[in-house]
């Protein structure tokens, strides 16, 4: 029985254009002298317009995805009660979680120790911007919209949660009466889900683009001085991500967590390449539904809200730099300063836009709150890029970890789906 030529899948396409991607842009970077055609034609011209084309076709999703989805979800729960528990229960898993990266991370920095001996003249040093302080009351009236639409219009997803979740009730509160309303709103989702699939197509052009421009643009030069600070963000990520998740997916559900990795590992692939978590959070419902048996009605919930409120990533990247540059400076932290970093850092990360680089920004609020120089965000800066990627796949890995569980604990995982393995790559084609 002869085998029919397999394509190659989109998981495959996507890692071979990052592979190639970074591959281009060393190449450019080291060996293509400065010119027209080296700056303007290919990494100001073509890999701008195409990965950044690209990066916004799949922002131009987010807001119409997640609030139709949003709707058609709490409209399926039926009952504020069932709601209720679910957002509680993602609510105190993400924040949980968030704390115990920035404990990893101050643990990692302690033992690694990334700013003795650093010669802070070898440093490559930017700019930095002060992000201001929000008060905890105002964070939590920042919430409710004003105007639902202005909110819309600018992205807010923390309004726009809300306010689709309140409609999302009531369509199910009124029943026969708003049944017309639910229908278009579900054939709406329906619309933006097949968008997303034709948008996806493009996928590994869009990323191998995007991963050529970065590396084109920064090489390895300014990451010498800062290897050990590099080193001690990746341990203690790869620690959030492999062994903090894993365990958590595994205690809690039961799951496979080596097959959870390889069929949520395109998502991590996609996310590293934008590193901006709202970008990823259509392909990654996608993929919790299709992949692991996750419902939509769960993750068109969980996974817009991690995007905004859980950046554990970030606080791990937040937590070695306090360490760092601390180190650095020469100036010791007590204990109580290392319990404020925890708090300031968990706070900081409730609505945090999911955007490339806000992280850096957030920062000075945690440096303020112990009192260490906003001055010292400048030596990490030159360097951040690579980090921002890195830190965002965790981010939206641990927002499908936490879907998956609540789900579970739900009853909305099904896992014969979980556990289906995929003998046909170009079945992929089909998720998204």
């Amino acid at each position: 029985m002869e085998k029919s030529n397999k394509k190659l899948g989109l998981t495959t396409k996507i890692f071979i254009a990052l592979i190639l991607g970074a591959i281009c842009g060393v190449v450019l970077y080291y060996y293509i002298p400065n010119g027209t055609f080296r700056d303007e034609i290919l990494i100001n011209g073509v890999f701008y317009v195409v990965g950044d084309g690209f990066l916004r076709l799949m922002q131009m999703l987010v807001v119409p995805l997640v609030f139709c989805s949003l709707i058609c979800g709490s409209a399926a729960m039926g009952d504020t009660k069932t709601l209720g528990k679910v957002g509680i229960k993602t609510v105190s898993f993400y924040m949980l979680t968030t704390a115990l990266a920035i404990i990893v991370a101050l643990s990692v920095g302690r033992l690694i120790n990334p700013g003795v001996g650093l010669d802070i003249a070898s440093v490559q040093q930017a700019e930095t911007q002060v992000a201001e302080a929000t008060s905890f009351a105002d964070t939590i009236l920042n919430i409710i919209p004003k105007n639902p639409i202005q909110g819309l219009a600018e992205g807010n997803m923390l309004q726009i949660i809300l306010f689709a979740l309140i409609v999302g009730v009531l369509i199910a509160k009124m029943g026969e009466r708003a049944d017309t309303l639910l229908k278009v709103f579900t054939q709406f989702n329906d619309l933006m889900m097949e968008m997303t699939s034709l948008i996806m197509k493009v996928a590994p052009f869009g990323v191998f683009c995007l991963i050529a421009k970065n590396f084109a643009n920064i090489g390895f030069d300014a990451f010498l001085p800062m290897l050990k600070y590099m080193f001690s963000v990746f341990l203690a990520l790869g620690i959030q991500c492999f062994v903090v998740y894993m365990l958590f997916l595994k205690v809690t559900t039961g799951l496979n967590p080596i097959k959870f990795i390889k069929k949520f590992a395109p998502v991590m692939g996609f996310a590293f390449s934008t590193a901006t978590s709202n970008a990823t959070i259509p392909m990654s419902i996608e993929t919790l539904h299709k992949k692991i048996g996750v419902s939509k009605k769960i993750s068109s919930f969980t996974i817009p809200l991690g995007a905004t409120i859980n950046m554990d990533g970030t606080s791990i990247m937040q937590g070695v730099a306090v360490v760092f540059v601390a180190q650095a400076f020469g100036i010791t932290l007590t204990p109580m300063d290392y319990l404020t970093v925890i708090a300031t850092a968990t706070l900081a990360s409730i609505g945090t836009a999911g955007v490339p680089g806000v992280g850096l920004i957030t920062l000075s609020m945690v440096f303020s709150s112990v009192g260490l120089p906003v001055e010292g965000i400048a030596l990490i800066m030159g360097i951040d890029r690579i980090l921002d990627m890195t830190r965002t796949a965790v981010n939206i890995t641990g927002d499908a970890v936490c879907t998956t569980i609540v789900a579970y604990q739900n009853k909305d995982v099904d896992v014969n789906v979980f556990n289906e393995e995929e003998v046909e790559e170009d079945r992929e084609e089909a998720i998204i």
